[in-house]
């Protein structure tokens, strides 16, 4: 049996479907916060579990019989993440389970100025210490995150940013398509792995492909980390939001997103969506 946490969310959700191209319906469970929410795979004859990291009574029964477990990594910015992971990781071992993955980040490390990067850090250590198989999916930047980071570049011709640096930027769905071929092979990949697209283009060479992309020139500023936040902040950002966002573009400039492995490319037997689709493409949030 294979148990999936957080389907109803768009890289799971996306996870499963591809799983049901491989596996049969009757090999997958998942398990979710919101039941209510989940009527799309019990229509499909998959198992649907209650299970939420912020309530440990739920977790036993949610992950009964997990041959593999794929956890989703928890995006409440008002949780403590590392701990919620802790929670589930110890029912998984609790429960059995025959191997947990996690979706992890590329560039995961303690000292990252991108604050989740820290937190997968610290759950690959609490994978790594937990006794049971492991597998963390080092997904790369979501590609479509470029919506939010760029800005209203379509609207004004003008991407501005703090610094720049290279980022992997990778499908979400080729990410999710992945996931599903790794679980459906039953092993062998063990501990970190990396999953990125195959290029980690600067926002300067993003900004040439906006450029193309739009029929007209398209321009980069770099105002540095101080005015950006003030930009950010007087456009009616959250400060907490803009610091956030800060930290992923500082984490950049470090060059923590800039290394690009085959393994994707590989296991989809085809190259991996670009920059360039996903600028082209109808903006997804």
């Amino acid at each position: 049996m294979i148990v999936i946490t957080g389907a109803t969310g768009a890289l799971n959700g996306a996870t499963v479907d591809h799983l049901l191209t491989l596996v049969p319906a009757s090999e997958i469970a998942v398990a979710v916060r919101d039941i209510s929410k989940a009527e799309r795979f019990t229509d499909l004859g998959i198992t649907v579990r209650h299970g939420d990291y912020a309530d440990a009574a739920t977790l036993p029964s949610a992950f009964e019989g997990a041959d593999q477990l794929l956890l989703v990594s928890s995006s409440d910015p008002r949780a403590d993440a590392v701990d919620l992971h802790r929670v589930a990781i110890d029912a998984a071992v609790a429960a059995g389970v025959g191997r947990i993955l996690y979706t992890s980040h590329q560039g995961a490390g303690l000292d990252s100025p991108f604050n989740p990067a820290r937190d997968h850090a610290a759950t690959e250590q609490l994978l790594a210490d937990s006794g049971v198989a492991w597998t963390s999916l080092r997904n790369g930047f979501y590609a479509h995150s470029l919506n939010w980071l760029l800005g209203d570049w379509r609207q004004t011709g003008v991407i501005t940013i703090p610094v720049d640096g290279p980022m992997s930027w990778t499908s979400r769905d080729d990410e999710a398509e992945a996931a599903a071929i790794i679980l459906a092979s039953g092993g062998g990949f063990d501990g970190p792995t990396t999953l990125t697209a195959s290029a980690a283009p600067t926002f300067a060479e993003i900004t040439a492909i906006a450029s193309e992309v739009a029929g007209s020139d398209v321009e980069l500023r770099v105002v540095g980390d101080a005015d950006w936040m003030a930009l950010q902040i007087a456009q009616g950002t959250p400060e907490f939001v803009a610091g956030f966002t800060l930290g992923t573009f500082q984490a950049a400039a470090q060059g923590r997103f800039a290394g690009v492995d085959p393994l994707l490319a590989e296991l989809l037997s085809r190259e991996p969506h670009t920059v360039r689709d996903a600028l082209e493409a109808p903006a997804e949030h």
